[in-house]
């Protein structure tokens, strides 16, 4: 999952980003929203969590322009203003849902889980190739009966692989999906991050599942 977070103060967005992406999220950080904007339009994210207070564009706005434009991710508005009125204004422009500071990082943990459950209803919690399951609900990945401890990026790597099974994948589409916004593709932490998976979910297996398609990327499937 990619999550965009627009916060202009950035211990807050440092804050969030550090847990976030200890859940195994893959997170950006816009300060402002203009760069929000350009970074939404210009990405794929799967929830933006929008501060209301923005320089250059504010968060109503911005939420109301994102709106216009058709984009559909999920918005959860984070704010200090706690009134009704600037609750009912914000979910009114079109956020999913509301969270004043200060709040408990749980909370906002919780409230992203609930969002993207609602949004995902009739995606799939567990995915299948081969003899290899994984269970996005309880984190679980079995490989014929027995079961595989991955780390959050392994698992987020795995997810994504296997929600593309059959296709061919670059490592830049897995920079863009698994890793942020800013990190360097290449370097060859994809590479060693795959290995790790290979090691883990084909090794003792007669059956290789992880390919390597020369000049290409990877590939998830069975043989």
């Amino acid at each position: 999952m990619r999550i965009l977070i627009i916060e202009d103060e950035k211990k807050i967005a440092d804050f969030i980003k550090r847990g976030l992406k200890e859940e195994g999220y893959s997170v950006d950080v816009a300060h402002d929203g203009e760069e929000g904007h350009f970074l939404v339009s210009a990405n794929d994210y799967d929830l933006l969590i929008l501060d209301l207070m923005l320089p250059k564009i504010d968060g109503l706005t911005l939420c109301k322009k994102l709106r216009s434009e058709k984009i559909r991710a999920p918005i959860i508005m984070l704010t200090a203003k706690d009134t009704v009125k600037d609750k009912v204004a914000g979910l009114d422009s079109g956020a999913d849902d509301y969270l004043t500071k200060p709040f408990a990082f749980q909370e906002l943990l919780a409230r992203i889980r609930a969002i993207l459950r609602k949004k995902d209803a009739n995606a799939p919690t567990k995915l299948k190739v081969g003899d290899l399951a994984l269970d996005l609900l309880t984190h679980k990945v079995m490989r014929g009966g027995q079961e595989i401890i991955l780390t959050n990026k392994e698992f987020s790597l795995l997810e994504y692989l296997m929600l593309n099974e059959g296709n061919v994948v670059t490592r830049t589409m897995i920079a863009e999906h698994v890793w942020d916004i800013n990190f360097d593709t290449f370097t060859n932490v994809i590479d060693v991050y795959i290995n790790y998976l290979r090691n883990k979910i084909d090794q003792g297996h007669k059956k290789k599942l992880l390919h390597t398609i020369r000049g290409r990327g990877y590939l998830l499937k069975e043989e």
